[in-house]
């Protein structure tokens, strides 16, 4: 299962540097409707997610609400920054790890209103004693003209081994329902 997790996560990164790099070689729509009128725009959303973790793993399932902003610089390209709070469940046993995670990606639209997302950046444990761990994710999403905004992505983790709470490598299926506000 690492190895499919790894290759999916790759394939996305892939994907995404692709997309960018074919950004020259498109013409502007006669119509944006994603940004202002100079290409750019800001946007806050706020989202509910849930997860399952594959049959390896020592986590069962995940939930967890975040905010997210967006910057876009172009029709194709978007920067983002989230925090939130995510919980994950350990298999046949009643204790659960909550930590905030604070991520920072870029989205690529390589069909109007679809994306690829990728974000790096890390979880800061809420229970005393607890390290930090490691977040990436790799997934793929759809951003409708009214502000909903429903994806799906790999989330990985790596915990420090000197944490208290280290269940060395492991990762969910996620499923994200947000809605997103322009600014």
């Amino acid at each position: 299962m690492k190895t499919a997790t790894k290759l999916f996560a790759t394939t996305l990164t892939a994907l995404a540097i692709l997309s960018t790099s074919n950004l020259k070689a498109q013409t502007m729509g006669s119509s944006e409707p994603m940004t202002s009128g100079n290409g750019m725009a800001f946007k806050i959303g706020v989202g509910v997610n849930g997860g399952l973790f594959p049959d390896k793993s020592e986590m069962d399932y995940g939930y967890g609400a975040d905010v997210k902003l967006q910057y876009d610089l172009s029709p194709y390209v978007a920067v983002t920054a989230s925090g939130g709070y995510t919980r994950l469940k350990w298999k046949g046993s009643p204790l659960k790890f909550e930590f905030i995670p604070l991520l920072g990606g870029v989205r690529v639209f390589p069909v109007e209103r679809m994306y690829l997302s990728t974000e790096l950046g890390s979880g800061l444990a809420i229970k005393d004693g607890a390290n930090m761990n490691f977040i990436y994710t790799g997934g793929l999403g759809y951003e409708w003209k009214n502000g909903l905004d429903l994806g799906i992505k790999y989330e990985g983790y790596v915990n420090n081994s000197a944490s208290d709470l280290y269940f060395m490598k492991t990762g969910q299926f996620n499923l994200r329902l947000g809605y997103n506000f322009k600014l």
